[in-house]
């Protein structure tokens, strides 16, 4: 099925909206695929079976057809869909008759050319409309905070609704599980409106022109030019300055610096070493390099064979292992999973990492800290 897509989406609305030329230069390039966009499309469709089957909405299971449908993304599904019924109920403490539309296409076309999108959930009551969006993936955290998708969705839904529903505030909720993620933002209206008329529309007719300045940062992460675009190229190679055979004679002012800019550095440099691999193996050829057979492991030619030779020999060709909890959890169900496991498990520390100072989770202690401190 062949899926139009807006030139400029909510979806990719914190992209053009930073980089309004990116638009119209990313439509030179042909739309991949991949296995994390399917999935994504497979979650988002077992969530909309949960939620309309929760909401007592004719509806149809779609687990079959899914190619990714596992466990944790039923789990995750269930999980989402009684959230989305609790923001209902609470609807309902301020609404007799609150409206739920779920993957609804929204029109913001009166500040954006052209401009729609598919919201996964909307739910409009008097005084509030509340927008969430379910995110499946395992990659960046995202903020509902200012949030320019959510707002396009935000401006969307008051289209529809704010003649009929006296709406005032707008709460913005993303959702996102597999990094225990539930972002909370509120706007309101006026204040939603201001942003539309002041940044969104200015900003999406230079955009629908290509013109405006190329800016490169965090958002080139889903742009389709990202690997030849000459700005990112410039904004990654300030680093070249620095000896890193030497990182001994860098000032931490100086990593500090490189420290804000290498995730992306990398980023680049994988994007780069991808477009580069493609374009070869379609036979461009680039100077001082060539193809070449990988390295790789020998594999069996016959599983079934092998297990019966190993058996008659008198040995076991399998090793047992302990189901992981989300494994063991669909085994015994998450209600005898608690009774009988629940005292036998444990969330330990994660791994410290460096991140930037705006982060919200606590500062790590270090064991040498703990130790000073008794």
């Amino acid at each position: 099925m062949n899926v139009k897509h807006a030139l400029l989406s909510a979806s990719s609305a914190h992209r053009w909206i930073s980089c309004p030329p990116s638009a119209l230069l990313s439509k030179k390039f042909e739309d991949v695929s991949s296995s994390f966009a399917q999935e994504g499309t497979d979650a988002h469709a077992l969530a909309q079976y949960k939620i309309e089957k929760l909401l007592g909405i004719s509806t149809k299971d779609p687990t079959e057809s899914l190619s990714f449908y596992d466990e944790e993304m039923k789990s995750h599904a269930e999980d989402y869909a009684y959230f989305v019924l609790e923001q209902v109920e609470k609807a309902k403490e301020t609404c007799a008759d609150p409206q739920v539309l779920i993957e609804q296409k929204l029109d913001f076309s009166r500040y954006v050319p052209e401009g729609y999108g598919h919201v996964d959930c909307l739910i409009i009551a008097d005084g509030t409309l509340t927008v969430i969006d379910y995110k499946y993936g395992l990659g960046i955290k995202v903020s509902s905070e200012r949030n320019p998708q959510m707002f396009c969705y935000a401006l969307g839904g008051l289209a529809l609704f704010d003649g009929i529903y006296d709406i005032e505030n707008v709460n913005l909720v993303i959702y996102q599980p597999r990094r225990e993620n539930i972002s909370e933002y509120s706007i309101s209206k006026s204040e939603l409106i201001q942003w539309a008329e002041e940044v969104l529309s200015p900003t999406a007719q230079l955009a629908i022109k290509g013109d405006g300045e190329y800016k490169a940062g965090e958002h080139c992460q889903f742009c389709k030019a990202k690997a030849t675009c000459r700005k990112r190229a410039e904004y990654n190679l300030e680093l070249a300055k620095y000896d890193f055979e030497l990182p001994a004679t860098l000032d931490n002012e100086e990593i500090s610096s490189i420290l804000t800019k290498v995730d992306q550095l990398v980023s680049w440099a994988s994007d780069v070493k991808e477009y580069a691999l493609k374009e070869a193996l379609n036979g461009t050829k680039f100077e001082g390099f060539k193809l070449v057979a990988g390295r790789s492991n020998r594999k069996y030619t016959d599983e079934s064979a092998v297990v019966d030779v190993v058996i008659a020999a008198g040995k076991d060709p399998y090793e047992k292992k302990l189901l992981g909890i989300t494994a063991m959890t669909a085994l015994l169900g998450k209600k005898t999973f608690e009774e009988i496991l629940g005292g036998l498990t444990f969330k330990p520390s994660g791994k410290p990492v460096l991140v930037t100072a705006d982060d919200k989770r606590p500062e790590f202690n270090s064991a040498y800290e703990d130790f000073n401190e008794n």
